[in-house]
């Protein structure tokens, strides 16, 4: 069983940064940020491979966002830059033990999730 704690979020405006950490209490072979708005489904913003470093990017956050690992710390982040109103949701941090060479970004994928925190971006 893998723990993950998310911290992080808060308010930004239209423009601004903000940076997610997700800290695991274990190993994992894919790790991945997802985002939830209110009335939408859950859907996959980033995804790296751990060890691999093999990226995955949504469309709507190509070129803004950007996910990393500290494997000796065993911490996942996403750093927003150039934040929209459209990225307000609250994000997750997910696990899975399965390792593959570049992670997807589907949600039923992943195994372990982190309780979530909300990121709010104002016009």
């Amino acid at each position: 069983q893998v723990q993950l704690v998310e911290s992080g979020g808060g308010s930004a405006q239209t423009g601004g940064s903000l940076r997610l950490s997700c800290a695991a209490s274990g190993s994992t072979g894919c790790m991945g940020w997802f985002r939830q708005a209110p009335g939408k489904e859950r859907e996959g913003v980033a995804t790296i491979t751990i060890g691999g470093g093999t990226t995955y990017y949504a469309d709507s956050v190509k070129g803004r966002f950007t996910i990393s690992q500290n494997s000796a710390k065993n911490t996942l982040y996403l750093q927003m830059n150039s934040l929209e109103p459209e990225d307000t949701a609250m994000y997750y941090c997910a696990a899975r033990y399965h390792w593959e060479r570049q992670c997807v970004a589907r949600a039923p994928d992943y195994i372990f999730w982190g309780q979530g925190t909300q990121v709010t971006v104002s016009s």
